[in-house]
């Protein structure tokens, strides 16, 4: 048994199901993972998370290095303590807030000066800076520093040179990965993910998972398919590296999570998937139901619908009974239960997505 990622059972030509092994608990993929960026899923409770079939949650470095600081969290126990979490717990490298806050980012090849756009204060992050501050918060997954830059009116030197850098700097993160857990077991360290990038370049893409896969990573993320390319372009990416991946190796698809997407990235190899959609939607009053179906639930046309957001679902939002005439006026009143409770519905939805492919 590879001591990272078991496999299960394989359908379709690519798709899998398995058991993705951190020291934190085993982890049964496909899976999808919420987006607790500042430490918590908004809205929710641990135990609300828990009780969608939630598995792992993601939080953001870059966020939660300027607050509260990775010194504090460590000094309170590390993420599992200070956000009340027992199960596993990934953490993203900073990397995507090299393209999210692009007008507020110097790169260089030693790293990213980041202004604070709220109070002007600059933050330098190194591939090495990335590395101590997940291992200092106490992730069970760790992400290397990237380069992500827009897929938008980017040019092919651009995505050339966020390319090799992305590769440069994934070796400085082995080496400082290597020497800080130094000693350790692979039982009591976290894992360490390579990330592949190379825009919408099916020649770039190839090469960056090969370098990815020959490096001493535990795991594999696909980067760069997240930032405003169509579904189809994601999808003909996804196809070509599809039948290269690395059998013993999980795989990530960062930044992904609509129903449409996981569907395709499983069928794709996949195994793991993160997103801010399922909840940031419910928020605003935005579901899934059967067939993926979208729904608004602030339209007017369910002001006294009895029903509930989906017939037959097993979340606590459905099993409970809130109708979807009681969800529309809790949106209304701006009631911010009205989130949480639609927030569990799509965890749920997802989650009910991954559970039947894990069987297959």
């Amino acid at each position: 048994m590879n001591n990272t990622f078991t496999l299960n059972s394989s359908f379709g030509k690519y798709a899998r199901s398995g058991v993705l092994h951190t020291r934190c608990g085993d982890v049964q993929t496909p899976t999808f993972m919420p987006d607790g960026t500042r430490g918590a899923v908004k809205g929710l409770t641990p135990q609300q998370v828990v009780g969608t079939g939630v598995a792992i949650v993601l939080a953001n470095t870059y966020h939660l290095h300027l607050n509260p600081g990775e010194e504090i969290i460590k000094n309170l126990g590390g993420l599992h303590l200070f956000t009340n979490r027992k199960g596993p717990i990934l953490t993203d490298s900073g990397g995507f807030q090299v393209f999210s806050l692009d007008k507020h980012a110097k790169v260089s090849e030693q790293g990213v000066e980041f202004k604070d756009p709220s109070n002007g204060n600059k933050y330098f992050i190194t591939p090495e800076k990335s590395i101590q501050i997940q291992l200092d918060l106490g992730a069970d997954i760790i992400i290397a520093f990237d380069h992500l830059i827009g897929l938008q009116n980017s040019n092919p030197k651009d995505v050339e040179d966020a390319f090799s850098r992305t590769h440069r700097w994934l070796d400085r993160c082995i080496v400082e990965f290597k020497r800080l857990t130094k000693g350790l077991s692979k039982n009591n360290r976290p894992l360490l993910f390579g990330v592949v990038q190379g825009g919408l370049d099916t020649k770039l893409r190839k090469k960056s998972l090969t370098l990815v896969q020959e490096s001493e990573v535990d795991g594999i993320a696909i980067g760069g398919l997240s930032v405003g390319e169509t579904r189809e372009e994601m999808a003909i990416i996804l196809r070509e590296l599809a039948p290269r991946y690395d059998v013993s190796k999980p795989r990530f698809l960062l930044g992904v999570g609509t129903p449409e997407d996981l569907r395709i990235a499983v069928d794709n190899g996949i195994d793991m998937l993160d997103c801010v959609l399922p909840t940031r939607n419910a928020r605003h009053g935005v579901v899934w139901a059967t067939n993926d179906q979208k729904t608004h639930l602030t339209n007017n046309k369910f002001s006294k619908d009895k029903g509930v957001i989906e017939e037959g679902c097993d979340c606590y939002t459905c099993k409970s009974g809130f109708s979807r005439a009681f969800l529309r006026h809790q949106f209304k009143v701006g009631d911010p239960l009205a989130g949480t409770l639609a927030s569990i519905h799509n965890l749920r939805y997802m989650m009910r997505i991954c559970e039947m492919l894990q069987k297959k």
